[in-house]
């Protein structure tokens, strides 16, 4: 498993709190130097166990191809080249517009046979809220691009969350995401962290956080409306149609290794957590080594984040049993063959499940 993070963005979202850096064509080369460096110098890192590739970001849809194909040449150099199970490129639907059909026919031809279109919403007035670069028309026209090259393996983002997303905003963004037929959809739950434009937006009182209930209310409208399309809710933030679910991503829920590379990526060698300094150039590497108290909490949290939960093993020898029995009488553990599960209605509160269990 490899994933590797491109820290561009032609603008910056109002929630953001990634590492990223406005896009400048002066910053791509010396970019890429170090990231097909730091591929050559932790080669022996990438066991390939798990055959994955995944570019996230920022915006990885804002590298040039040139750079792309430079890093894609340093991992085959290394041992680590294509073909990948799954090789994961998050793109802007606008980069995709503006491109054009051949940019995303060179994505397939470099061997991309995963796209993950950052759609977060269809309504045009949240959107300019976001400060996202794309409107409506924008994003459908970008997946319809997506499929005419011939992807077959496609995933949407949402956000839900936001105090002025009314229900009736929100379930046409789920209804258009649903009629475009993507095989995954993503959803994740606004929060506002670190010095982004939405944390000074609240702090001035310009923008007020949507309650726990809220939040909760619009979680069941997309399980609801997700289930009733016949997407499998296979991970908390996560929804696919059947044989879609997401190789590497799922790698990340089960621990298996996994090596990060460029600027603020983190790493995991099954018994140490590793990450890059959050700075263009010159980055430092910085390894913790786990405990084994560590390494149990970590495997309780991944694994009861998924519909196939945990092994009951595992739970019972980590876990108080009176925890375990009043969680589950009180339907917030479910026990299905030999593992234990949240189920999807308690989803929604997994951390304080988790937290009591811990």
């Amino acid at each position: 498993m490899i994933y590797i993070h491109v820290p561009f963005c032609k603008s910056f979202c109002t929630y953001c709190d990634f590492y990223s850096e406005i896009a400048e064509d002066s910053l791509f080369g010396p970019y890429t130097d170090q990231v097909c460096a730091e591929i050559r110098r932790r080669a022996g890192e990438m066991d390939g166990s798990l055959r994955t590739l995944y570019f996230g970001g920022g915006t990885p849809s804002q590298l040039p191809l040139s750079c792309l194909t430079r890093i894609l040449l340093a991992l085959e150099e290394c041992g680590q080249g294509g073909p990948y199970t799954e090789f994961t490129m998050e793109v802007n639907p606008e980069d995709i517009v503006e491109k054009g059909l051949p940019y995303v026919q060179s994505l397939k031809a470099l061997g991309v046979n995963r796209i993950s279109i950052g759609v977060q919403s269809f309504d045009d007035e949240l959107l300019r809220w976001m400060n996202r670069r794309h409107d409506a028309a924008r994003a459908e026209e970008a997946f319809r691009l997506v499929r005419e090259a011939g992807m077959e393996n496609v995933s949407l983002d949402l956000i839900f969350g936001l105090s002025n997303l009314s229900d009736s905003v929100w379930e046409a963004t789920i209804d258009k995401a649903v009629s475009l037929k993507p095989e995954h959809i993503s959803c994740y739950q606004l929060t506002v962290e670190g010095d982004n434009v939405l944390a000074h937006r609240l702090e001035a009182g310009e923008y007020e956080e949507a309650s726990d209930e809220y939040c909760r209310h619009q979680y069941n409208i997309l399980c609801r409306k997700l289930s009733d399309a016949g997407y499998s809710h296979y991970e908390i933030s996560n929804f696919a149609k059947p044989g879609f679910e997401a190789v590497h991503n799922g790698g990340y829920w089960a621990r298996r290794p996994y090596v990060g590379l460029g600027p603020a990526a983190h790493s995991f060698t099954g018994r140490c957590r590793g990450w890059n300094e959050s700075t263009l150039i010159d980055y430092k590497h910085t390894e913790e080594a786990l405990s084994v108290e560590d390494e149990k909490v970590e495997t309780l949290m991944l694994a009861l984040r998924t519909s196939r939960g945990v092994d009951t093993d595992f739970l019972h020898g980590n876990c108080r049993e009176e925890d375990i029995d009043r969680l589950e009488k009180a339907g917030a553990l479910q026990r299905v063959g030999r593992r234990y599960r949240i189920p999807e209605d308690h989803f929604f509160v997994s951390d304080e499940i988790i937290r009591e269990l811990i």
